[in-house]
């Protein structure tokens, strides 16, 4: 079996990470008025470079900031897009878990204005991230897709005076996430992620209803969803390495949707522009893998077995047994293995340790060398 020399890796992970405790104070000291801007990257600089090392430990050849700057892994990068902004009214969003269900409150948004790219987002990020890896290890950076923008909110948020033409706003929208990851190209980004919750909540026979009760065509957003990705990515630069990650929903380790990948998978696989795909295969609401049976050669599949929802460490016997498994519908030669999602998608995190945490990493590593050498 060869050797992966490009992104993404056959032991990997999706991005985030549990913000260490002196982090989520700094960042609440922030807030209260008590340290300043600067003292308050001072420490995540601290943090990340610690998260680095962890990550070069436990054997993994890439390595994000564990987004420790951000309070949301997605809404931080869409407010920093010209023409959109929070709104007034809030979004409220009912995650499950196994003992009952929670609801996430969050803003918002609007497109009040042209949709455009004001400067480089995470541009600082990524080149702390990028000097702090050093040499061996292969700096991530982790973005929401261009169809977040529009997932959550629908046609409602978009301002019908801007834009009288919903074709001229994905065109607006993809054209400033290509300007994106041209200028992430130019600071030497190599391995750039496009996280995506909505090509799985399209799977879920419940959130289809909610996206048709609203006005949207449920049973081909996925096409136009994929047509957006494509068009952001079209003039990448060469030598960029690109996946994305779908997952049904990651909140202080609850979940929003169910289902498998069948409804969006020959599309998704055989015309999706990118080079790998992370996707969550951790229990039984993630369905089968026989969606896989689409994936093209030259595609790399990123099993998505260990939970991060957890603490509780995997059987690695069970994960080669899963692995074997999807090898039916994939060749093994494409199956990489990773996280079913980010350990803290938002600031708050999921109910599992630090040490947990690096438990699962390093088994996906060793793991990952007993599976593919």
């Amino acid at each position: 079996m060869s050797v992966r020399t490009k992104p993404p890796f056959r032991a990997d992970h999706v991005g985030s990470l549990l913000r260490p405790p002196e982090l989520l104070a700094a960042r609440d000291d922030h807030a209260q008025g008590r340290i300043d801007a600067v003292r308050l990257s001072e420490i995540e600089d601290a943090a990340i470079r610690d998260v680095v090392r962890m990550q070069k430990e436990v054997g993994l050849r890439s390595a994000t900031d564990g987004e420790f700057r951000r309070t949301s892994w997605h809404m931080d990068f869409i407010y920093q897009l010209g023409g959109i902004s929070p709104a007034d009214e809030k979004i409220k969003v009912t995650f499950h878990n196994e003992s009952g269900d929670i609801e996430f409150t969050t803003a918002a948004l609007k497109v009040h204005d042209k949709v455009r790219l004001e400067h480089t987002i995470f541009a600082d990020h990524f080149a702390f991230l990028r000097d702090a890896v050093g040499d061996g290890v292969t700096p991530k950076l982790t973005i929401p897709s261009p169809n977040m923008v529009h997932y959550r909110g629908g046609p409602a948020s978009i301002d019908p005076k801007v834009y009288p033409d919903i074709e001229e706003f994905w065109s607006d929208l993809t054209a400033a996430y290509a300007e994106q990851v041209r200028r992430l190209g130019e600071l030497g980004c190599r391995y750039l992620q496009f996280d995506d919750t909505s090509l799985a909540y399209l799977n879920d026979p419940a959130q289809r209803a909610m996206i048709k009760e609203r006005g949207d065509d449920a049973d081909h957003l996925h096409l136009r969803y994929i047509r957006n990705i494509n068009a952001a990515l079209a003039d990448r630069p060469e030598g960029m390495n690109v996946t994305t990650h779908m997952c049904r929903g990651n909140f202080r380790s609850s979940w929003t949707a169910e289902g498998g990948y069948d409804f969006v998978a020959e599309a998704l696989f055989s015309e999706l522009e990118v080079d790998g795909f992370f996707l969550e295969y951790d229990d039984e609401r993630s369905g089968g893998f026989e969606p896989l049976r689409f994936v093209p050669p030259g595609k790399t599949v990123v099993l998505g077995l260990v939970t991060t929802k957890r603490g509780e460490l995997e059987s690695k016997d069970d994960l080669k047994r899963r692995i074997e498994e999807a090898s039916r519908y994939v060749p093994l030669e494409q199956i990489c293995l990773s996280p079913q999602c980010g350990f803290s998608s938002t600031v708050e995190g999921n109910t599992l340790t630090a040490e947990q945490q690096a438990a699962k990493l390093r088994l996906i590593v060793e793991t990952a060398e007993e599976v593919w050498g």
